[in-house]
C-alpha cells in the first residue's frame, strides 16, 4: 500500500513465494520483510541461506542497496535503492532525521494514551565486531512517542495474577539506536511481547502458548520519505502477516 504517489510510481505485487513488493521505480524499491528472516548475510548466523537482499536481487534481477536495517525477528517495510547515488541520497534523509518511521507492538500490561520516552541508551557492542570499540562511551540520545491504541484483559493466569494484560501500541521512534524500541518499552516496564532478549521469557511462554505466536510482536508498519527524484512525500505501508492477524482474533483486536 502506498499513499500519495504519482501515476508513473505504481506499486507492484510479488508472487507466494517470492518477497512482497511494496513499492518499486526506476530508483528503489520497498519490500514487506518477513520476520524472522536476515537483511543480509551476516556472521552472526552462518548456517543461514535465505537472506532479503540476496532474494530481492535475484527477484527483480537488478543489484540492490540497502539503506536502513530491521532487527531479523521485526517484520515490515524495508527499503532498498536501485544504484550507488540514490543510496547515498537516501541515507542522508536518515541520517539528517527527514523520515518518518512507525511500528506496531504488543506489550506487556495496560499502555494508554500519548507519552514521549527521552531515555538516553548505552551503545550495545558485539564482543567480535565491536573488540576495540570503545567501552566507555556515553549513553546516546534516544527519543520514541507511543501512543496506545487498544487494550485487553485475557483469563491466562501467570504467577500471583489471575488475568493477564497486554496493549496495542503505534510506536514513533525520533532517533535510530540499537534495539531501540525494544529497549525503551521494557525500560517502562511494557516489554514487547515475543522479545526474548528484553522481554518477560514467563509471559512469552505464555502468550506463545495461548495465542500460537512463533514471534516478536513487532512490526515497521510504515515508513514515510521524500523521493529523490520527483522530492514527493512517499509514505510506504506494509500489511500486517497472518501470526498478527491470529493475535488479533485472539485479543480481540479485530474490531
Amino acid at each position: 500500500m502506498i499513499d500519495n504517489i504519482s501515476p508513473d510510481l505504481i506499486p507492484l505485487s510479488s508472487s507466494a513465494v517470492d518477497l512482497e513488493i511494496i513499492f518499486q521505480d526506476d530508483y528503489m524499491v520497498a519490500v514487506n520483510k518477513p520476520a524472522g528472516m536476515l537483511v543480509h548475510r551476516s556472521w552472526l548466523d552462518s548456517q543461514e541461506t535465505r537472506f532479503v537482499m540476496q532474494t530481492l536481487r535475484d527477484q527483480i534481477s537488478q543489484y540492490v542497496y540497502p539503506i536502513h536495517r530491521l532487527d531479523r525477528p521485526t517484520s515490515g517495510v524495508l527499503l532498498f535503492a536501485l544504484n550507488p547515488d540514490i543510496a547515498q541520497q537516501l541515507c542522508q534523509q536518515f541520517e539528517q532525521k527527514q523520515v518518518e518511521k512507525s511500528y506496531l507492538a504488543v506489550v506487556r500490561g495496560y499502555l494508554q494514551g500519548q507519552e514521549r520516552i527521552d531515555y538516553p541508551l548505552k551503545v550495545k557492542q558485539d564482543k567480535i565486531a565491536d573488540k576495540f570499540a570503545d567501552k566507555e562511551k556515553l549513553p546516546q540520545s534516544a527519543i520514541t512517542d507511543y501512543i496506545g491504541l487498544k487494550t485487553a484483559e485475557m483469563p491466562y493466569p501467570l504467577g500471583r495474577y489471575q488475568t493477564s494484560r497486554y496493549s496495542l501500541v503505534r510506536l514513533l521512534p525520533k532517533t535510530g539506536r540499537k534495539h531501540q524500541l525494544r529497549r525503551h518499552m521494557k525500560h517502562i516496564f511494557h516489554p514487547i511481547l515475543g522479545d526474548t532478549q528484553y522481554g518477560d521469557l514467563h509471559q512469552n511462554r505464555l502468550f506463545q502458548q495461548k495465542t500460537g505466536s512463533h514471534r516478536l510482536m513487532l512490526h515497521a508498519e510504515s515508513l514515510q520519505i521524500t523521493h529523490p527524484i520527483t522530492q514527493q512525500k512517499l509514505r510506504l505501508t506494509a500489511d500486517l502477516d497472518q501470526q498478527w492477524e491470529q493475535v488479533f482474533r485472539c485479543l480481540g483486536f479485530s474490531e
